[in-house]
């Protein structure tokens, strides 16, 4: 969706026009939720985070800075009720009598959320122009021709900018300390 189009859809949405803001759901709503669904791992949860995510972002609505892009505003709310609802929900594993279940310690969770919450930060370093085709090739896991198709640019032009995010995202995270395996 462009620009114009939508700003033009938030205008209306934050006049009281539902059908507008249908149509920024209907917009991102499939890479929102694929990016929900990886993160929880459960289509149920990940439906309600992304119902959850446009509800609230829809209550925040007039809190929008207009100089984002609404993908990533919206992006945002999603990551962090999903954190949310991850973090909330107890852990249960299936135990199988001839395969031993995996321990984990304390601290290896501990590092691997810390590492987690450190690769999060550094894509929010990133212009947006860049973190957006990170969201949406590594977490949404969409296709070049998709990613192409959502934010309208050729395909060219989304491989190499997701080329130089990579780069710049391998900059910040060396930059951390964030050693990537």
């Amino acid at each position: 969706m462009d620009g114009a189009r939508e700003a033009e859809l938030i205008r209306r949405s934050l006049d009281g026009d539902a059908d507008a803001y249908g149509e920024l759901v209907a917009a991102h709503q499939r890479v929102l939720y694929n990016v929900a669904l990886r993160m929880t791992g459960n289509r149920e949860d990940a439906q309600d985070v992304t119902q959850i995510a446009f509800i609230k972002a829809y209550q925040k609505l007039a809190t929008f800075d207009r100089g984002r892009k609404f993908f990533s505003w919206v992006y945002r709310i999603l990551w962090n009720e999903t954190l949310n609802l991850v973090q909330r929900r107890p852990r249960h594993e299936a135990l199988d009598e001839e395969t031993p279940a995996e321990q984990r310690s304390p601290e290896a969770e501990s590092e691997e959320r810390e590492t987690s919450a450190r690769i999060h930060e550094a894509i929010e370093e990133l212009p947006s122009d860049y973190r957006q085709v990170i969201l949406l090739r590594h977490f949404a896991q969409l296709s070049y021709q998709e990613m192409s198709r959502v934010i309208e640019l050729p395909e060219k032009t989304v491989k190499s900018r997701l080329f130089t995010a990579r780069r710049l995202l391998g900059s910040i995270l060396e930059r951390k300390g964030v050693a990537l395996t």
